[in-house]
């Protein structure tokens, strides 16, 4: 059939209108996108307690979505898998920035890598948002800590196992900086109170798989109680190998700062059945914000799931940066500062704030005596809030200096 002239104008229109049609439809059905970056090992020896902080950043954004995005806009997530390796991972920071053009950095886990990261994003004027506790003695105008520094988990615990087991200390941990800087600012701690000792100083290789010679040690040395920073899957097989030498908790107990729930379903919880861990969070807390929160995120990611004081800092982490994106409508380093030193949340927690000073986070304190299922019973927890100190006061000026070389 011959298509005339005056076919074609009564069809013209029509044909607009419909290419206009269409146009507008799939206009209003992409909405913006706001990216984020997400640095966590999915792999190598830190992955089994890194990984579970991802969801945990998932729930946080999926509930920001839900409830409007920022000015409309929807959060997508960008993972990068740091592969247990703090060079690897700086890397993956900067492609992040410069590459996919994300707004802000969620992320980290061993202050090697955070040390990796941290000029990285200073140089490019970014911030990251840090979830994990550490060693402190350090402060960034571009790093929002959300763990605790040791005012608000090592120094407490330690105080509070002189007072109930002992005085004889044995220290155990991963051999990098948080172990050895932690170690050194406890050595301070007893040589301040007085009548304690360290019986010895042990490290192991990060993902370290035979702790056979450190549990004989202990158990010639037989202190009053064990001091474990080790980190990733070596705390697995430390306990195996108390356990195989029938040290219980009863008889040496550990006291761990980087052992939490997830970690001990990973592990089997009887391993660690009896021993310590001190924390902000606990998934025990019984408060009705704690409830629901584990409630939404068994909602999503299975009832079997457990949560812990990482992944509940990563998560009150994105709902901090979301706070501040939506009230000061920027995404300027200087104005999220400005608007998170003013902020205070009610997390899962507790009530935390973020230090307009330091940038770390003001933090209740808990410690945890485990239980077979996994969880466990808060054995102490501070009144309130403790103000973040990440330069401990108790410690001589020149004794900080020595270390803080340390800490480099």
């Amino acid at each position: 059939m011959q298509i005339t002239t005056r076919s074609w104008k009564m069809v013209l229109p029509a044909l607009l209108a419909l290419v206009t049609l269409v146009i507008w439809v799939s206009r209003a059905e992409i909405k913006p996108v706001i990216k984020i970056g997400v640095l966590h090992s999915l792999t190598g020896t830190m992955a089994g307690s890194e990984m579970p902080l991802v969801d945990a950043v998932r729930l946080a954004v999926e509930e920001a979505n839900q409830s409007g995005g920022i000015k409309g806009a929807e959060i997508e997530m960008v993972v990068a898998d740091c592969r247990s390796d703090a060079i690897y991972c700086a890397a993956q920071a900067e492609k992040l920035i410069t590459q996919d053009k994300v707004k802000v950095l969620f992320g980290c886990w061993t202050s090697a890598c955070r040390k990796a990261v941290k000029p990285v994003v200073e140089k490019y004027h970014h911030l990251l948002f840090y979830p994990v506790q550490y060693e402190g003695l350090e402060q960034s105008p571009n790093i929002i800590y959300t763990g605790a520094v040791p005012n608000q988990q090592i120094i407490p615990m330690v105080n509070w196992a002189l007072q109930h087991q002992g005085r004889r200390v044995y220290l155990i941990g991963s051999d990098y900086v948080f172990p050895r800087t932690a170690n050194k600012i406890v050595e301070s701690l007893l040589q301040a109170q007085g009548g304690a000792s360290v019986l010895a100083e042990r490290y192991v290789p990060l993902g370290e798989q035979n702790l056979d010679a450190v549990v004989r040690e202990i158990a010639a040395l037989r202190p009053d109680f064990v001091l474990n920073t080790l980190n990733g899957d070596s705390n697995r097989h430390f306990f195996q190998a108390l356990q195989k030498s029938a040290i219980s908790a009863k008889d040496i107990p550990v006291f761990s700062t980087s052992l939490a729930e997830a970690e001990l379903a990973a592990m089997g919880p009887e391993l660690m059945t009896g021993h310590y861990a001190a924390w902000n969070y606990f998934q025990s807390i019984e408060s009705e914000e704690n409830r629901a929160f584990v409630a939404r995120f068994r909602k999503r990611f299975g009832e079997q799931r457990v949560l812990d004081d990482p992944m509940e800092s990563a998560y009150i982490a994105v709902q901090l940066w979301v706070n501040a994106a939506r009230s000061s409508g920027s995404f300027a380093v200087e104005t999220l500062r400005t608007h998170l030193g003013a902020d205070t949340l009610s997390a899962p927690e507790g009530i935390v704030a973020v230090d307009a000073e330091t940038l770390h986070l003001w933090k209740s304190v808990r410690i945890g005596r485990a239980r077979s299922d996994g969880q466990f019973d808060i054995v102490w927890q501070s009144e309130r809030s403790i103000a973040p100190a990440p330069f401990p006061f108790f410690i001589p000026t020149g004794k900080l200096r020595d270390i803080e070389k340390v800490a480099r």
